[in-house]
């Protein structure tokens, strides 16, 4: 039997300026830089669909951390450890699509498309690709000069809602915005690790969390009794798929992580959750304009920062003349 996916696709339009970035910011000098960009994530959509979730926590990693600069990328060396080496960021994978990205893009147009742009466009199109809106990016960022694990300081899956929306605000942005973004979890999934404490003996109880559905609590244990490194489906319903249903589903008492959970719960959060549930259209709208708002995040513009020729390293320091 072969497996359908269903493709719902939006195109909303935004300024042509955001931040000091530019809808079609390379024109002049890289042309096909977001078709580039667009074949390399379509090749690796086609051949693993997950590669939507990598992509999505990548871009949110990377612009949580010190805004939208690629520092995520960068690897660790012997004598200095990057962001990679964060706890938050071992699990972290679809390096290799933005590798492919940049090999391309240095070889069509050297030094000039910046890591940071790739992130922001290859999670752009597998968001349309897993049937998500498909909205216009304003390109122009420049890749930062550090990366440094210490600085990585992100919510956790256990967080409340006032809790998880401070790390928001610190980055300007609200609580509509927050709820829009964990939408992103239709496509993901988590470790066991994550949220094996809600199956048996939540809070100390010796009882699961009495807000998780027990049909949920019975399949997630028999899920991480397989291995100890098992992951589940955060949307049990379409898991594929940047639709509704997670919502839906965390209305049903069927989230998997906490901070999902306590979305459909808490009074300030529950409002956009049942909207969101009830038209797609509409948190597909609240999503196209949460991930352009996220990709502004404390962005380096013009002169600052530098055109990495290989998203994993810094550039050579220029050796100055005399």
């Amino acid at each position: 039997m072969q497996m359908k996916v269903r493709f719902l696709v939006f195109f909303f339009a935004i300024p042509l300026v955001l931040a000091d970035l530019q809808v079609g910011f390379y024109k002049s000098t890289c042309p096909q830089a977001e078709s580039i960009v667009q074949q390399v994530v379509q090749a690796e959509f086609c051949r693993d669909r997950s590669i939507t979730a990598a992509l999505l926590r990548m871009h949110f990693h990377d612009c949580f951390v010190r805004g939208c600069d690629a520092s995520i990328l960068i690897d660790s060396r012997s004598e200095k450890a990057s962001e990679k080496d964060a706890g938050p960021n071992q699990t972290v994978r679809g390096f290799e699509v933005i590798d492919n990205a940049k090999k391309r893009l240095e070889a069509a147009c050297p030094s000039t498309v910046s890591c940071a742009d790739i992130i922001t466009l290859a999670t752009r199109d597998a968001v349309a690709l897993a049937g998500g809106p498909n909205y216009t990016s304003a390109t122009g960022r420049r890749d930062g000069l550090i990366s440094d694990p210490e600085q990585v300081l992100l919510p956790g899956p256990a967080i409340s809602v006032t809790g998880a929306l401070q790390f928001f605000t610190a980055k300007g942005m609200a609580l509509d915005d927050m709820v829009t973004l964990l939408g992103a979890h239709s496509v993901g999934v988590a470790h066991c690790f994550f949220f094996d404490y809600r199956l048996s003996n939540y809070e100390g109880s010796g009882a699961p969390d009495p807000s998780m559905d027990p049909a949920l609590i019975a399949k997630l244990n028999m899920t991480c009794a397989r291995n100890a490194g098992a992951t589940a489906f955060l949307d049990q319903s379409t898991s594929f798929a940047m639709d509704n249903h997670f919502f839906k589903q965390i209305l049903l008492r069927k989230g998997v992580l906490q901070i999902d959970q306590e979305l459909a719960l808490d009074n300030t959060s529950a409002r956009f959750v049942s909207g969101f549930a009830s038209n797609e259209v509409v948190f597909h709208q609240s999503f196209a304009k949460a991930m352009i708002k996220l990709g502004s995040v404390q962005v380096l513009v013009g002169n600052a920062g530098e055109i990495r020729k290989n998203c994993r390293a810094f550039n050579a320091p220029k050796m100055k003349s005399k």
